[in-house]
């Protein structure tokens, strides 16, 4: 018989001979499993390259999964489970470590089908979320942005981003929104400064998450500088904003807009009260527009006289608010006006530009001029041309 030490060094040389088997054995495996995992995934896709597996909100039986920007993995799990995908939350769990997918998954909303492996949802997680993509062109209205985001593919409850416009306790972490004058008169607090420009939302995203991404482009386009341009200029930002929502809407020339600023600027500065009527046909298309008119160059006497705090030829100053989502070009022309200009009119000239005028005998020329080239079948009344309290009469036109 062997001797007792000798056995048991025996019987731990083999321990270590099975430990370092193992050891092989899983170092094989793992690597197996990685290089497998790389084929499955490649192979995935392929699929999803090729068009052959596609998910999305029309794929029958597809399933939304909203990941939440701080959701972990154990989070992920319990909506899979919730929602049927999986079975198990423990195991989710556990492949998605090993898989090296933990803090790897993509906030926002994911298609997925039943029947999925586990492998396949959390490598369909780690994609781009569903989301459109949409551009608001300078000068559009807040009734037209709502709707080009609806076309774009975005289902949310307009009632509820209605309200979201109109509660800035939302946003008060932005300074231009803390500064906005509260004015009953305002059709939409917020209106003006969801900046215009081109976007991508997730497809699910809440009225306040897309009214947020617009806020945060406005808050990178108004400078420091701005600010203090503002202040020397007397004005607060909101006052700003609601200029150039108009100057946006007076043209689409961006070389007429310094010069349109500085008819505003002079009018509101003058000494005569009368010029503190800013006149602008602007004003009057988003009246005549919000009640389900069409823009025109020119307007009825009944369409002058709409009742409202935002039409411009009955009320002195600025309007309660932006008439549209000014971009900034048109923001940086109400900041600084055409120097050393004294025009105090304006009209257009029918073909996309704009004639100025110091003296109201020279814009009633101008008027005369022009007004052929308006396409409107009526003529220029003469009460329209001759009050001096009208920086352009019905003729200012949004786009000339």
């Amino acid at each position: 018989m062997l001797p007792k030490k000798i056995k048991v060094a025996i019987r731990i040389l083999v321990i270590i001979v099975l430990l370092f088997g193992f050891a092989i054995a899983g170092v094989i495996f793992g690597y197996n499993y990685v290089i497998s995992q790389e084929e499955r995934f490649d192979n995935l896709q392929s699929e999803i390259d090729s068009g052959d597996l596609v998910i999305n909100d029309k794929t029958q039986g597809a399933v939304a999964l909203v990941v939440e920007t701080g959701d972990d993995t154990s989070d992920i799990a319990d909506k899979l489970y919730e929602q049927g995908l999986i079975t198990n939350t423990f195991v989710f769990s556990l492949v998605s470590k090993v898989n090296g997918f933990d803090g790897a998954y993509s906030a926002g909303t994911h298609y997925l089908l039943q029947g999925l492996s586990y492998d396949e949802i959390m490598y369909f997680l780690t994609l781009e979320p569903a989301s459109v993509t949409v551009t608001i062109p300078e000068g559009s209205t807040y009734i037209e942005l709502k709707q080009l985001l609806h076309d774009a593919g975005l289902s949310f409850d307009d009632a509820k981003f209605d309200e979201c416009m109109n509660s800035p306790n939302l946003f008060v972490d932005y300074d231009f929104v803390s500064d906005i004058e509260m004015n009953d008169n305002r059709d939409y607090i917020l209106a003006g400064y969801l900046y215009p420009d081109t976007y991508t939302f997730d497809v699910n995203s809440s009225p306040e998450e897309i009214i947020r991404k617009f806020l945060n482009n406005m808050e990178s386009k108004l400078y420091d500088e701005y600010y203090t341009r503002a202040e020397h200029l007397g004005m607060t930002m909101d006052q700003v904003i609601t200029m150039a929502s108009i100057i946006q809407k007076e043209t689409g020339d961006v070389s007429d807009m310094m010069d349109i600023s500085a008819v505003f600027h002079n009018r509101l500065d003058s000494d005569d009260e009368s010029m503190h009527y800013l006149s602008s046909s602007a004003t009057i298309n988003y009246l005549v527009e919000r009640q389900g008119g069409e823009f025109s160059l020119m307007h009825t006497d009944a369409e002058l006289n709409i009742d409202s705090p935002y039409n411009t030829y009955l009320n002195e100053g600025l309007p309660p608010g932006p008439i549209c989502m000014p971009g900034q070009d048109a923001i940086s022309a109400a900041l600084y006006p055409e120097p050393n200009c004294n025009y105090m009119y304006f009209c257009a000239t029918g073909d996309g530009g704009t004639a100025f005028a110091v003296t109201l005998e020279e814009h009633e020329a101008n008027v005369a001029q022009y007004s052929p080239n308006w396409g409107v079948g009526n003529d220029v009344t003469s009460e329209t041309i001759s009050d001096d309290d009208y920086a352009g009469d019905e003729t200012v036109a949004a786009e000339g």
